[in-house]
């Protein structure tokens, strides 16, 4: 079992790491007035969900990715199971309740062997998903973050800075550069560190999940330390209305861009189909990716624009 080492001290804020200026409070009320946060949930239906009920068995050396929704995804690699930014509530705050279901019963889950958060957002940290799993679940967080878990019982609470690196379960994780921020009330902006997580099995494959990000140089320089990225989590909805979005969310095109930029086989689709954050239409973001994919001459196989609920399985390279 992994423990939890003595916390660190971190910075008060981590406002330097900003690479764009966030939208102020003019902007906000423009975009509220602007309705652009309203879009209509008549496509709803059409999102495609697929629940088969279990997860599948795996041969040695493969993996398997499985889409709960938004930025969930249920990792298996390296015989352990990996949660990313667990939420399986109906409902978070400050946003209409999810359109879809989870893709994946709770019980159907094998035993956590270690959860990883991207950062405090309500769509990407959910307390009462949390609140289910044992408290000596090994959980990997962002800098400025470990105290929340620890006040809440959890006992394994690993914290990591940009580029740091944590053995856990048998798995490498690394904690990588993304181009967001970070608040969970009021008062706290940029109070912890938002990232992606690399995850690598010792001689088997290797994924990496964006956690939530605008564009920008970071994806470069990700996929130049941690080459072979055998599949890449990004997301690919939230974007609308671009003068607001632009700098913290991309949109498809960029997305598509970002697997190029590090490299991946594959790009796995996500945060679109779930919680209605923005102004685009319901499935515009996985047709405009599947577009981007195509004018990018990439092959259609290795999108894998998944239904909630679906699981492809990974044959990683070898390491």
């Amino acid at each position: 079992m992994t423990t939890t080492p003595t916390p660190r001290r971190w910075p008060t804020s981590f406002a330097d790491r900003l690479t764009a200026p966030l939208p102020g409070p003019r902007q906000l009320l423009r975009a509220l007035r602007e309705g652009a946060f309203r879009a209509s949930t008549a496509e709803a239906d059409h999102i495609p969900v697929r629940r088969d009920g279990a997860l599948p068995t795996l041969s040695p050396g493969t993996a398997s990715v499985t889409w709960v929704g938004h930025a969930t995804f249920a990792l298996r690699l390296g015989g352990a199971c990996v949660l990313t930014d667990p939420v399986w509530s109906g409902r978070i705050p400050g946003v209409p309740r999810r359109i879809t279901p989870p893709g994946l019963a709770w019980s159907a889950l094998p035993r956590v062997d270690a959860v990883v958060i991207s950062h405090n957002h309500y769509d990407h940290m959910d307390a009462p998903t949390l609140r289910r799993l044992p408290r000596d679940t090994p959980v990997l967080v962002p800098a400025g973050l470990g105290e929340w878990f620890r006040k809440r019982g959890f006992t394994a609470v690993v914290e990591l800075d940009w580029w740091e690196t944590a053995e856990v379960a048998g798995l490498r994780f690394d904690f990588v550069p993304v181009h967001h921020w970070s608040r969970r009330t009021l008062f706290d902006t940029c109070r912890s560190l938002w990232g992606g997580w690399v995850v690598t099995a010792p001689g088997g494959p290797r994924l990496f999940h964006a956690g939530d990000s605008g564009y920008g140089p970071y994806f470069a320089e990700i996929g130049q330390r941690h080459p072979g990225i055998d599949v890449a989590m990004l997301p690919v909805g939230a974007y609308h209305p671009r003068w607001f979005m632009k700098a913290v969310h991309m949109d498809p095109d960029e997305a598509v861009r970002a697997a190029e930029d590090v490299g991946a086989r594959r790009m796995a689709t996500m945060h679109w189909g779930t919680f209605v954050l923005s102004g685009e239409p319901l499935l515009d973001p996985v047709l405009r990716a599947r577009a981007a994919w195509e004018k990018a001459g990439r092959e259609r196989e290795d999108l894998w624009d998944l239904a909630v609920g679906e699981t492809r399985v990974v044959n990683g390279r070898k390491r």
